[in-house]
């Protein structure tokens, strides 16, 4: 039962951190129609530029200025190059930012070399919460879920709730009306893109110092979040959210159990028939657990294309 309940907290963190990296994502897609390939790479580089202030300015500021410097990074590449392209449509902009990500990892192992960097909590939240079934639970992990919770609260209110989140619904539903208004839409789509860009290089500063940062984090999480956001709905911040928690569960849970197919007929008598079959009827549904967000998402999208909260073209 101890083991149960480590699993889904763990699950919900690793979820909630899916959601930090997929919401900016979520947001440069609903609102600007962009496939953003090198999204995972502003997560990346969130946590190598986290890395290299945390010594000159410390852990908790290098937190807030690497987001910035991100945000700034997407700026650059929203005005400079995703512009020029924009108006091509989709296939050039997964190309172009498909090449802008490994740009960015070769460039991450020019200047840190091909192996993890040093980058660890600090001794003051290197500590537990509280202990379940004898395991200690490190109280920087609920740091983690307690950062995404909150930004999902901030996104939605400042969408619904403010003057500029009318502005940036209006720029996307009706750009000639809001310009028609003195509204600038290219630099609020510049925003849109400096923002979402900042929300995943946060992702990578906080989540860099727990798991370890490399030079294939990105591509080791970045066809994930893709997942998130196709089983939760294109331009869905709730739906982001939804799927990024089921993801995290189900494939945490996964990973305990060391269960397969013949075990699941051998409660009717067919075991050694399951069992002589061999190849999938007898692998474990741990050794399965990577590949499950991905048959989720093909079931997603074979029953409800639209995603779990996506809205229906």
């Amino acid at each position: 039962m101890d083991q149960i309940i480590v699993s889904l907290m763990n699950g919900v963190i690793y979820g909630l951190l899916l959601f930090m990296v997929s919401a900016g994502l979520t947001l440069i897609f609903g609102m600007m129609g962009v496939l953003n390939f090198a999204h995972a790479s502003f997560y990346m580089l969130g946590a190598y530029f986290a890395y290299t202030l945390q010594g000159a300015i410390g852990f908790w500021l290098a937190l807030v200025v690497s987001p910035v410097l991100v945000g700034l990074v997407g700026v650059v590449v929203e005005r400079f190059f995703l512009r020029r392209v924009h108006h091509h449509g989709h296939a050039h902009e997964l190309l172009l930012t498909f090449g802008l990500s490994f740009i960015v990892a070769e460039s991450i192992k020019l200047f840190f070399g091909n192996y993890p960097v040093d980058y660890r909590i600090p001794a003051a939240l290197d500590v537990s919460a509280f202990t379940v079934g004898g395991s200690q639970y490190p109280v920087y992990r609920l740091l983690m879920g307690g950062v995404a919770i909150a930004m999902f609260v901030v996104i939605y209110l400042l969408l619904t709730r403010t003057r500029v989140g009318i502005v940036v619904r209006s720029a996307i539903y009706k750009p000639r009306m809001a310009e028609a208004l003195g509204h600038n839409v290219p630099l609020v789509f510049m925003g849109v893109f400096g923002v979402g860009a900042a929300l995943a290089g946060l992702a990578g500063a906080v989540a860099g110092a727990f798991y370890t940062t490399n030079p294939n984090m990105a591509l080791e999480l970045g066809v994930m979040v893709f997942v998130v956001v196709v089983v939760g709905g294109l331009g869905s911040l709730g739906g982001a959210m939804l799927a990024s928690l089921l993801i995290g569960v189900v494939t945490s849970l996964a990973v305990g159990v060391d269960r397969s197919l013949a075990d699941l007929f051998a409660l009717f008598g067919a075991g050694e028939w399951a069992t002589s079959v061999g190849g999938l009827m007898t692998l474990k549904i741990s050794s399965l657990s990577a590949t499950i967000p991905f048959a989720l998402m093909l079931l997603i999208l074979l029953v409800r294309p639209s995603g779990l909260m996506g809205e229906k073209a």
